[in-house]
């Protein structure tokens, strides 16, 4: 398991890493094919002392993301929160897995990678007002509606870009304002 720790506006002392990694070693115990575990730490400026600390801690488990963040008085005490939260998370993932007893085949990262390349070049050529300032590049990988649903509420996101195996192209799948999803999938026009 590789353990990434990064800090901003917060310097991040031995102890603290030592914290983190008895913290990250004890998910482990319930989530043994965790393969990355990113950590990010920082300080905002507040008012309230209450929520100074903010903890994001994000799990890759063979393509499969956790993500959690919480704010907290101390470093500390956002780590815990941060942790405890992900442990619910875990269980209910390793719920939802069991119960369907269905595993996600990976997919092959570079097809995915070169598809989404091509794409973001043909946006760069096109002339606009706007340009783009960022490009994040992800894995994505085969999976239904219904686990793209259960994916996109583990990483608590708005909307989730995932390959349907069912149509063989991307799709889009959003919440919606009035607590449902929609999919959003391309035609060629």
């Amino acid at each position: 398991m590789e353990l990434l720790i990064k800090g901003k506006n917060v310097e991040i002392e031995k102890t603290a890493q030592d914290y983190i990694k008895s913290k990250i070693s004890r998910l482990e115990r319930h989530l043994p094919d965790i393969e990355e575990v990113k950590v990010e730490l920082s300080q905002e400026t507040t008012k309230s002392s209450d929520n100074r600390y903010v903890a994001q801690i994000t799990i890759n488990s063979r393509g499969t993301l956790l993500r959690g963040e919480e704010k907290g008085s101390s470093l500390y005490a956002a780590i815990d929160t941060v942790v405890d939260v992900l442990n619910r998370q875990i269980e209910r993932f390793k719920d939802k897995l069991y119960r369907s007893k269905r595993r996600v085949l990976p997919f092959r990262r570079e097809l995915a990678a070169e598809q989404i390349q091509e794409e973001l070049e043909k946006e760069r050529g096109e002339e606009g007002e706007g340009k783009i300032v960022k490009v994040k590049r992800f894995p994505v990988k085969p999976m239904t509606p219904e686990e793209a649903v259960d994916q996109m509420e583990l990483l608590s996101h708005d909307f989730f870009i995932f390959f349907n195996p069912e149509s063989n192209q991307f799709s889009v799948l959003y919440r919606r304002g009035d607590g449902n999803y929609g999919l959003i999938e391309p035609e060629l026009a």
